[in-house]
């Protein structure tokens, strides 16, 4: 054999030997492990928005409060401008209320499947609730909004990989019109409970937006 045919061989044999390496350290948790961590993930965020939205409702009932002794004061424009930081204080506390309770829908989604489901067909809609979640809550909770990229990543990897192992194929119009069922589901929930939750401004609508400028 040639020196040249020689080293060929020893690299292919070196070659080898570091792919499988490889393959041991890079190779992934099983399916199921991965979904656990999801599903563990998934509830701390739930947790900490849930933390977040009490203190929006303390918030609320502090600047509710300063408004409601402004108008027995007399003082329309101090009124005016603490009802607008209640209706910006509600606004991202209703984000957070219809996220959480979307969040509570996967979570209970992904133990479903979990235990009986099929990963492919019963992770995609939810996988899409996770992302359309992250981009929500960008601007409010952006630690929040980072981990849910990661969780969708892993789900999307998911479904990727349980679709190839069993041939199932993943119907991604079904799922977004899925996604956005649950999304609405959510939001209906939030309208009621941020009635329940929070008392009506005490001001006349118009006050608790900002004045438009005249037209010239």
């Amino acid at each position: 054999m040639s020196r040249k045919l020689l080293k060929d061989w020893d690299r292919q044999e070196k070659e080898s030997l570091l792919e499988k390496i490889s393959d041991k350290v890079h190779r992934k948790p099983p399916l199921r492990e991965r979904l656990s961590n999801s599903i563990y993930r998934l509830s701390v965020i739930y947790n900490k928005m849930e933390q977040t939205g009490h203190k929006m409702e303390m918030k609320d009932r502090e600047l509710f409060s300063k408004c409601t002794d402004s108008l027995s004061e007399k003082s329309e424009e101090r009124a005016a401008m603490y009802a607008n930081e209640c209706a910006q204080v509600r606004k991202m506390a209703k984000i957070i209320l219809r996220s959480q309770l979307a969040i509570e829908q996967v979570r209970m989604r992904m133990e479903t499947v979990r235990e009986f489901g099929d990963l492919a067909i019963e992770m995609g809609p939810i996988a899409g609730v996770v992302h359309s979640l992250k981009h929500q809550l960008a601007g409010i909770m952006p630690e929040v909004s980072y981990e849910l990229g990661v969780i969708g990543d892993t789900m999307n990897g998911l479904v990727i990989e349980a679709g190839e192992t069993t041939g199932t194929t993943w119907d991604i119009e079904a799922s977004g019109q899925e996604s956005q069922k649950i999304l609405q589901d959510a939001n209906a929930v939030a309208e009621q409970r941020m009635k329940d939750q929070f008392p009506e401004l005490p001001v006349p609508t118009a006050a608790v937006h900002e004045k438009t400028p005249d037209k010239i």
